[in-house]
């Protein structure tokens, strides 16, 4: 059942296992707060906005903890190099110091916490304003801030409500933004637990969306007036592209398969009348599949010719080589515990949050937390 199974229990031998480098934190955040610029990592989360010092170090060598004691954390963008992370249940929106701290830039009013809903993803453009999904009064929305002052006092200004009335629910919300290459702004939305909203191309919950930065439909989507990308998804929870703009997702399957997909303009990814790989040519199957109780994926991060998943109930990031869509090796099993998120940051590790204390995990004395991984270290 995707997310929604029962919690996956962490031995309490892997709490203390990961191997925490002060240095190497500290590396890592300077590289995100220094002034000189030259072009970052890709990283869909941070558009054009995101860039690393020519004078940068190297990604960490080890894992690292850039912070602790966030409150189920779900979503890592980037700020002119600052990184910014949503809270789901309190509504708050972070900024983290070059010190490790973390410090409240502005909680985002009317948000209806329940289940999965909340303060979900993160987007930054490149005119420095900030995108937010989140759990309304009338479904899940977009809303876009303007950021006011420099990093380590940033506010959240004038806020906009660029789209409304995602169908909600308890459980299956989607919640992933993200800027594509092209400009644009793409939405993994759920199917508010209502499977029929996934076939239904006037209905915006099961879909991937693609909009301009305004919330309008681009004229070259594949629906003609529609936000509508891609349909027949339950409940897509990471965005990513490849160097060459291809763009994979990921997807929480119910009881049989959880799936990564490769993502075309108007496919038809089959949900509910398929789960997994069907074989029927009406659809588009995914190019891998995995048995929920062993992933649950949820962020998304592109790197050095490998796809880095985040696993929920897997507790673990799953690798995915981009030469060979079908194989993937585990990375860390357990260390961590649930993973929500995963993006590439300035300086080149792939930055994770965990996500014990969303009620499903089983939190330890630093949970939840942000991590620096290098993308190219083995497994745990």
């Amino acid at each position: 059942m995707g997310e929604t199974d029962q919690p996956r229990t962490r031995a309490a031998a892997t709490r203390g296992a990961l191997a925490v480098s002060a240095a190497a934190v500290a590396l890592a955040l300077a590289s995100c707060s220094s002034a000189p610029s030259a072009p970052a990592p890709p990283t869909p989360s941070s558009a054009a906005t995101s860039s690393a010092p020519s004078e940068a170090p190297g990604p960490v060598s080890t894992p690292a903890v850039a912070a602790t004691g966030l409150q189920s954390p779900w979503s890592i963008a980037f700020l002119e190099r600052t990184p910014i992370i949503s809270e789901r249940d309190t509504a708050r929106i972070l900024e983290l110091l070059p010190g490790g701290e973390v410090r409240e830039i502005g909680v985002v009013e009317g948000v209806v916490h329940g289940g999965e809903g909340g303060l979900l993803g993160l987007a930054v453009d490149d005119e420095r304003r900030l995108y937010a999904y989140s759990t309304g009064p009338n479904g899940n929305r977009i809303d876009r801030f303007a950021i006011e002052g420099a990093p380590g006092a940033l506010a959240l200004g004038a806020r906009e409500t660029i789209l409304d009335g995602v169908p909600s629910g308890r459980i299956h919300n989607g919640g992933r933004i993200r800027f594509g290459p092209d400009g644009m702004l793409y939405v993994g939305t759920g199917d508010a637990s209502e499977r029929g909203l996934a076939q239904d191309p006037g209905s915006l919950g099961g879909k991937i969306l693609r909009m301009t930065p305004d919330g309008q439909a681009p004229p070259d989507n594949p629906f003609p007036g529609s936000l509508v990308y891609s349909l027949g998804h339950r409940n897509v929870q990471g965005l990513a592209w490849a160097p060459d703009g291809t763009l994979l997702a990921t997807e929480f399957g119910q009881d049989t398969w959880d799936e990564l997909n490769v993502i075309v303009a108007g496919g038809n990814y089959g949900w509910p009348v398929v789960e997994g790989v069907a074989g029927d040519p009406a659809f588009v199957d995914p190019v891998q599949q995995w048995a929920p109780g062993d992933a649950s994926p949820s962020g998304l991060a592109i790197a050095g010719g490998a796809a880095f998943v985040a696993n929920l109930r897997g507790a673990s990031l799953r690798v995915v080589p981009l030469d060979d869509l079908a194989a993937s090796e585990l990375r860390h099993p357990g260390e961590f515990g649930r993973v929500r998120d995963a993006v590439v940051g300035p300086d080149g590790s792939i930055w994770v949050l965990t996500s014990n204390t969303d009620g499903r995990g089983e939190p330890g004395p630093d949970d939840d937390r942000l991590v620096l991984i290098p993308p190219g270290a083995g497994g745990g």
